[in-house]
């Protein structure tokens, strides 16, 4: 396995033949507190990773026992005057932004907390995969603040306006079972699998054309919202950019050969 460091507090890792490249949140002895530091190293791993046409798929993990991440580092935020607050909000908008703007699909490996900025994190990526320890939730507004990593626009695209509303008034923390159920998460496995499950369905997704996954994703994003109408001419303008190209000639031949695709990835 290879290991590429970003900063102290990030990682981009990958095994086997790479198409699968899993970004690490590495900082445990604070639950992986979002830092200037660790926020900085995000981005930074982000704009690798998405300027790489090798990756096919990115998994998003913790090395922390306890927690994916535990949101934004308040002992550091404590510290800050407005000045330098002001001064971080474009690195933490980078962290954010960057995992949310990946062009290939990203899941999110979740186990213990995932709070706040934490959950902002895996909300930025297309799919949630949860262990039973996973307790999820903004509780923004319990310390002043409101989310400010995307989750305001992120939650109610899951779970709809109501009840995006109701979890950010309350602050209220959400167990795996009801997260599940909420749709705040994708998939519930065994305590101390969500890694493991994570990596499985980044095989799986990861085996198919890399042209064709990177443009469902663009009109997955920009279509949703949209009017039907305005849908489909995404859609159409996303399918155009894959018609032609040589994965879809690779994918029909291989379909009639009776072989898996070698894809080119054009």
């Amino acid at each position: 396995m290879s290991e590429q460091r970003f900063g102290e507090f990030v990682a981009v890792r990958r095994a086997g033949d790479g198409r699968v490249a899993e970004l690490v949140l590495d900082r445990p002895k604070a639950m992986n507190a979002v830092s200037t530091e660790m926020a900085r190293g995000i981005g930074a791993a982000c704009a690798a990773l998405g300027a790489d046409p090798s990756v096919r798929v990115v998994v998003l993990s913790s090395t922390a026992e306890r927690a994916f991440c535990v949101g934004a580092d308040l002992k550091e935020r404590n510290s800050f005057s407005d000045a330098e607050l002001l001064r971080q909000r474009p690195t933490t908008r980078g962290a954010y932004g960057g995992v949310l703007e990946l062009p290939m699909p990203v899941i999110a490996a979740v186990h213990g907390f995932a709070l706040g900025g934490g959950f902002e994190l895996a909300l930025a990526c297309d799919v949630i995969v949860a262990d039973a320890t996973a307790v999820v939730g903004l509780p923004e507004v319990s310390v002043g603040v409101i989310p400010g990593g995307g989750g305001t626009q992120l939650l109610p695209r899951r779970v709809g306006a109501a009840r995006a509303a109701e979890l950010i008034f309350t602050a209220r923390r959400v167990e795996a079972a009801d997260a599940l159920a909420l749709g705040l998460v994708d998939s519930v496995v065994p305590a101390g699998t969500d890694r493991e499950a994570a990596l499985a369905m980044a095989a799986a997704m990861a085996a198919n054309s890399p042209v064709g996954l990177r443009a469902a994703k663009r009109a997955l994003r920009l279509g949703h919202g949209m009017d039907l109408t305005a849908g489909l001419e995404i859609e159409d303008a996303a399918w155009r950019t894959v018609a032609f190209s040589g994965d879809r000639a690779e994918g029909v031949a291989a379909f009639n050969e009776k072989r898996k695709p070698e894809w080119p990835g054009v």
